[in-house]
């Protein structure tokens, strides 16, 4: 499904171009090709979305006022006392950014995720379940299969989930602690499949064939990041990374 198909087109248009977004955020959706992307993942505005690790805020601004009035959106965050002092602040930031405009964020339900932090909703519970590149940390945490599992666990019976991850070439044997964030896309479905989960379908919005995938810092190179990069001028010229986008369900 594009944008031009998707049945909640204006309502998508209008939250995107809102006033309530950052102009941090509203700076990178020509990359990330916000619109698009959602409309591919097939979102609703009376679905229980399940949004995992939501950081500073960017995917809230969008998901919260989409649902509020027929839906429910739950973002599973950072613990409030996380070891990593910036996972921390961006806990602390992103609760603050909630507590700055009630009348889009009041009904957002925040709980916790990460190893070993699982309960963030209840079982059979979300109509999907949305990650957007996070799956190479969990390779590097180690515990990317019960992640998984419970992304499983809390949708219903059809449920899906949307997937974004920076996308590693396939000639390459994975990295199994993904290192340099890339990961490579049957490595993804089939670990997504052995979960129990059923690929519906991929598609290419986010693809960057100019992203050779062997930069200093790997990923965190390229825009908005430049990790490691002394002259961000060559990077500026690749853009973001080449991503995947995928879609399961659960049976």
């Amino acid at each position: 499904m594009t944008l031009a198909d998707f049945p909640h087109t204006q309502k998508l248009h209008d939250i995107v171009a809102g006033d309530h977004r950052s102009a941090v955020h509203k700076a990178r959706d020509a990359a990330r090709n916000t619109g698009d992307m959602y409309a591919f993942f097939g979102i609703s505005p009376e679905m229980t979305i399940v949004d995992i690790w939501p950081t500073t805020g960017w995917t809230t601004e969008i998901l919260a006022p989409f649902v509020r009035d027929s839906g429910e959106l739950i973002s599973p965050h950072f613990s409030a006392d996380h070891k990593d002092d910036l996972c921390r602040r961006q806990r602390a930031e992103y609760e603050e950014k909630l507590a700055s405009n009630p009348g889009l964020y009041d009904q957002v339900q925040v709980s916790d995720f990460g190893r070993g932090l699982f309960d963030y909703a209840a079982p059979q519970s979300a109509d999907m379940v949305i990650t957007l590149r996070n799956f190479h940390n969990w390779m590097w945490g180690d515990y990317l299969a019960p992640a998984l599992e419970s992304f499983f666990t809390v949708l219903k019976s059809g449920g899906i989930l949307a997937l974004e991850e920076h996308r590693e070439d396939p000639s390459k044997p994975q990295d199994p602690g993904a290192k340099t964030l890339y990961v490579r896309q049957d490595y993804v479905v089939d670990a997504v499949c052995r979960a129990g989960f059923e690929f519906e379908s991929s598609s290419e919005i986010n693809a960057n064939p100019k992203d050779t995938k062997d930069h200093p810092k790997g990923a965190l190179s390229l825009p908005p990041n430049y990790w490691g990069v002394e002259d961000k001028t060559p990077y500026m010229a690749i853009g973001e990374s080449d991503r995947m986008l995928l879609k399961f369900s659960k049976p």
